[in-house]
């Protein structure tokens, strides 16, 4: 959470990239950061490539975390 504060204060930023979402233990944080920090996660990591990028499914990840 600390990394994340320090770079929002950095430069503007407008979203998040969450480029790891492979467990909820790493990706569970998204959701933190997302409310501290005020802004929208945009886009998802669902592998190792560039091309794995993906928009976030709000509904979908909170499935998952109930799961």
């Amino acid at each position: 959470m600390r990394q994340a504060q320090v770079f929002s204060e950095a430069v503007g930023i407008t979203g998040i990239v969450l480029t790891k979402l492979d467990g909820t233990a790493k990706g569970g944080i998204v959701v933190t950061v997302q409310r501290e920090l005020g802004v929208p996660v945009k886009l998802v990591g669902l592998g190792e490539g560039a091309d794995d990028l993906a928009p976030f499914d709000p509904e979908g990840f909170v499935d998952a975390l109930l799961s």
